[in-house]
């Protein structure tokens, strides 16, 4: 599992690949805070689109950034999911912390 993260004025991008599973979503965590930390965006936008695949340590990610970002008046967005991990998201409820297309 990798990320890539970018900055365009106040939107911090995260581009996650590979399995996010409960062995590297703690290194994801702390890179995804880093940047917002330090950037204070208004917006983070979370890239699942070279995500293969997700346990519930994805939903853990989603929903500590947006406590995250909720201190800071942000929002998140969430794109690039396949049809498959954009269910687990929508059962869980992710669509009510973050638009998800």
């Amino acid at each position: 599992m990798s990320v890539e993260i970018t900055i365009k004025g106040e939107v911090v991008t995260a581009y996650l690949t590979g399995e996010l599973d409960h062995h590297n979503a703690a290194g994801i965590r702390e890179k995804i805070d880093g940047a917002i930390d330090s950037n204070m965006p208004s917006l983070l936008v979370l890239d699942f689109g070279g995500v293969s695949f997700m346990d519930s340590s994805g939903i853990g990610l989603i929903m500590g950034r947006y406590r995250c970002l909720q201190k800071h008046g942000a929002k998140m967005h969430i794109t690039g999911a396949s049809p498959q991990i954009e269910k687990v998201m929508k059962l869980a409820g992710m669509n009510r912390l973050a638009s998800i297309n």
